[in-house]
């Protein structure tokens, strides 16, 4: 995996990748032709990247006893809320309204990335990247998504790690 420097900014740059080369974490940038006609936007990229569905990781956003939270979780899967709620001391979770999301991650859905938020929210990664020697995260756009170590995506969003993700 070949490490993007904090100079090497280039045309294509996102929030996302701007905030790792900041903090000088290694990563890949992992391209593919998005379909827009397609909506399940984890497993396309997981298809056209030819990589293990369990590897890579969606952003979703979740109201936690009033607050935002991200959770991310594989593709694979679905999120448990109770066990989101659980993971930051709550008690209830709900999604968020995917507007909502925009506005407060400045991403699309489809391209929303954990990494280089306009708001610094609580974040939790599902404990199943930790299996990974890397893993794939949107990288802030549709048709791009980031590969880099678990232990830097917990690093770069602060995350909590618990299990979070259902299987199926």
């Amino acid at each position: 995996m070949a490490k993007k420097t904090a100079g090497s900014q280039r045309s294509g740059s996102t929030p996302a990748t701007v905030a790792l080369r900041a903090m000088g974490i290694a990563f890949s940038e992992r391209s593919y032709a998005h379909d827009p006609a397609v909506t399940d936007f984890g497993g396309e990229a997981a298809r056209a990247l030819g990589v293990a569905p369990e590897r890579v990781f969606k952003t979703l956003l979740a109201n936690v006893d009033g607050a935002l939270a991200v959770a991310i979780v594989p593709v694979a899967g679905t999120l448990d809320l109770k066990a989101l709620a659980a993971a930051l001391g709550g008690k209830r979770a709900a999604m968020a309204d995917p507007a909502m999301a925009e506005r407060r991650t400045g991403y699309v859905v489809g391209g929303m990335s954990p990494l280089g938020q306009r708001s610094r929210l609580r974040t939790v990664l599902d404990a199943s990247a930790m299996a990974h020697a890397t893993v794939l995260v949107s990288g802030g756009r549709r048709g791009l998504d980031l590969e880099l170590r678990p232990d830097d995506l917990l690093q770069a969003t602060s995350s909590v790690l618990a299990e979070i993700g259902r299987v199926g």
